[in-house]
């Protein structure tokens, strides 16, 4: 378990380490002044905020966890009023390679967290989460895991399917619900020959299948084109069954969070102007909220929220070599999937959008860049709108006297 640290300023600087339930206060001459293993609960917390305060009356903390694990220990923090500020785990690596030694500890860690808040400025503060923002980030963060796994599933049960009836594989589109409605009941070739055309329509008509004609159709060619019967094929056929059940069951799951989503970002201040955006729905608006934490003041920037997101390029500078730009490596990968996903949705739906997108392309742009410029540009567009509180409109607002 990971866990925050804590520092004075001055004239004490205090460090607190809760990662493996490890504590270390040190003072601005780097004097260790505590270092204590506690557990992640609220008693024990509570005591060591009181220990370190005793140790002086100006206290920087810091944490290599914003959430998770680590929400207990944030959450006391901030209800006493004390400054808590982030370091990622990558970053405490690649400082710890500056330390003397070799070994890891937890004690060392959190060393390392409290003198890193020591010396730096540009730790990012952590602030209350509304109950909104928190509640999205479980609900997006559930979805996903429920995609990945639809993902899986649709991937092992081609697999299987593959393994007995290619030609069904093939003619299937698994990601639709008819298909996982025929392989509930029918998985090899033998079965729907038996079955035939009038039986198998109207089996699929009962379970409300669209376009029941149309499959059937498909199944019944697939099924007249093989007739060999593959060795295992009623163990697997069986499996094919659990497996396309478990993906309408999943497809379930993602329809009812999504609409939990829905409902929950609707209460959210900021609803209306990104909704408004082309390209952002509920889900991935949901996901921008869940992302950015919801408080756009503690970014600071449109441009800091660029960086953040991968899309503003980093220079590679060396020497007398100057002018070279690549794409950053450390960036914010669910950040940068909402504005891709929303930018391609827009080039094809948005007439502004497709416009930037097309210019992009004649400049001699492929298509991840024209994209990748496309979403900066709407990541400006949605910072403008969100600080404005105003809705997208395609003609841009007019100022001075004329607005009056």
């Amino acid at each position: 378990m990971s866990t925050p640290s804590a520092g004075h300023t001055s004239p004490l600087s205090s460090n607190f380490k809760l990662a493996k339930a490890h504590c270390v206060a040190i003072d601005e001459g780097r004097h260790r002044l505590l270092s204590r293993r506690i557990a992640n609960d609220e008693p024990d917390l509570l005591q060591l905020l009181t220990d370190v305060l005793a140790l002086g009356d100006r206290v920087t903390w810091g944490i290599d966890l914003a959430d998770g694990g680590a929400a207990l220990a944030i959450t006391l923090l901030l209800d006493h009023e004390q400054p808590v500020h982030y370091i990622s785990g990558r970053a405490i690596h690649r400082a710890s390679q500056s330390y003397r030694g070799e070994g890891r500890t937890d004690a060392k860690d959190a060393a390392i967290i409290a003198d890193q808040v020591r010396v730096r400025r540009d730790l990012h503060p952590l602030r209350a989460t509304h109950d909104t923002v928190a509640d999205l980030k479980i609900l997006t963060a559930r979805r996903l895991d429920l995609v990945a796994d639809r993902t899986r599933t649709i991937n092992r049960l081609r697999a299987q399917l593959t393994g007995i009836f290619p030609g069904l594989e093939r003619a299937l589109d698994l990601t639709n619900t008819g298909p996982l409605v025929l392989l509930t009941g029918y998985q090899t070739p033998a079965a729907l020959r038996r079955t035939g055309k009038t039986r198998l329509k109207t089996w699929l008509r009962n379970r409300r299948v669209l376009r029941a004609d149309q499959l059937t159709e498909t199944a019944l060619e697939a099924a007249m084109r093989q007739h060999t019967s593959l060795p295992g094929e009623k163990l697997t056929a069986q499996m094919v069954h659990t497996l396309a059940a478990e993906v309408m069951a999943l497809n379930q799951q993602i329809a009812e969070i999504d609409k939990t989503i829905g409902a929950r970002f609707r209460e959210h201040q900021a609803y209306e102007v990104i909704t408004s955006m082309p390209g952002l729905g509920v889900i991935l608006g949901a996901e921008f909220i869940a992302c950015a934490g919801g408080d756009l003041d503690a970014i600071g920037s449109s441009r800091r929220l660029t960086g953040i997101a991968g899309l503003a390029p980093v220079p590679k500078d060396s020497g007398r070599i100057s002018g070279n730009m690549r794409r950053p490596h450390r960036y914010h990968r669910r950040l940068l999937r909402v504005f891709s996903l929303s930018a391609q949705v827009a080039a094809r739906s948005c007439p502004t959008s497709r416009t930037f997108y097309e210019r992009k392309r004649s400049e001699g742009k492929s298509h991840k860049q024209a994209v990748l410029a496309l979403a900066r540009r709407r990541l400006d567009v949605l910072w403008a709108l969100i600080r404005d509180q105003r809705t997208f409109t395609v003609e841009p607002p007019q100022r001075g006297p004329a607005a009056a």
